[in-house]
């Protein structure tokens, strides 16, 4: 699935035993990027082989939503738990890149140290070690390599980065994959659908969570702000006029409903236990007119407190790393 149902922002690691290098990266990478750099490759090993029981809290923590998703509570407020309260889940590690050419343990016997540990791994080689990499990406020991003399190096590593962090981590999609319907799956299996669906997230939010009851996806901006994008089928526009006018909605808005031109929130206020009837508009996703989207907002009083958001945890976090 090209669409990726649970998405969050993590911290990058860097290995490399030239500190100039390093303080290279430092300048030139994404503000908004958790990095954490080392020159020593025990240090390093040890820093992300303390992870994997953390990884298996926070998965057991998304495993808890659905077990009480099956027991009857709605999704919704559980994921806005989640984000409320857990917030060092940005503290996990989801890509590592370590430099291939160390004095004592070079970048893949560093590697094979991490046996446990479930995050992406890229590899820097010089020109004399391509063949090492290639023989390393074939045996699935690594995600990606790139050549370290390369001019556009900078730009190679943030794209590599970046594309392993939209990929879709093959245990949360499992697990909040039975949230949806055979019909949901088909839809953000569509190729058109799933890439509207990434432009948008990507657009809007840092943090998401794809769901099918109801269906549509809750995200999360840096700065803590929530939305709710409702996804209807045509088929589900009927069934959303006929309840819009059961609420009193004006025939106005009834017709737009039908016609697809704008989305009511009511299965949003029925999750989030109340709130004002709204309506607003909607665009088809995908193009081929199978599926309709629109934003709705969530109360900051029923989200997590800002001073929990990705941008106030990153800037505590450089403030202890200046400190430190």
């Amino acid at each position: 699935m090209s669409f990726p149902l649970f998405h969050r922002p993590g911290t990058i690691v860097f290995l490399d035993d030239d500190p100039d290098y390093l303080e290279m990266l430092a300048l030139v990478l994404p503000r908004q990027w958790h990095l954490r750099l080392f020159m020593r490759p025990s240090e390093c090993i040890a820093y992300l082989q303390q992870e994997p029981p953390f990884w298996e809290a926070d998965a057991w923590n998304q495993q808890q939503i659905i077990e009480r998703w099956r027991e009857g509570k709605p999704l919704i407020p559980q994921v806005l738990g989640y984000w409320a309260k857990y917030t060092e889940r940005y503290a996990l590690t989801r890509v590592c890149v370590f430099d291939y050419s160390m004095p004592g343990m070079d970048g893949l016997q560093a590697l094979a140290e991490l046996t446990d540990w479930p995050g992406s791994r890229v590899l820097l080689t010089g020109q004399a070690d391509e063949q090492v990499a290639v023989r390393a990406f074939n045996r699935g020991l690594i995600d990606q390599f790139i050549a370290k003399q390369s001019p556009d190096i900078s730009r190679r590593l943030i794209e590599a980065v970046e594309l392993l962090l939209a990929t879709p981590h093959a245990r949360h999609a499992q697990t909040w994959r039975v949230t949806l319907g055979a019909e949901h799956n088909t839809l953000l299996r569509n190729p058109d659908i799933a890439r509207d669906l990434s432009d948008f997230v990507k657009r809007h939010w840092v943090e998401h969570v794809a769901i099918g009851d109801p269906f549509g996806v809750l995200g999360m901006d840096s700065q803590g702000n929530v939305g709710w994008l409702q996804l209807e089928t045509r088929d589900g526009l009927r069934a959303l006029a006929e309840l819009a006018e059961l609420e009193g909605v004006p025939r106005a808005g009834i017709d737009d409903i039908r016609a697809g031109r704008k989305l009511a929130n009511f299965e949003l206020r029925q999750a989030l236990g109340g709130g004002e009837v709204r309506l607003e508009p909607a665009t088809p996703i995908g193009g081929s007119g199978e599926l309709f989207g629109a934003l709705f907002p969530v109360a900051s009083s029923q989200g997590p407190d800002p001073n929990n958001s990705y941008a106030r945890w990153l800037a505590r976090q450089e403030k202890r790393q200046v400190q430190g």
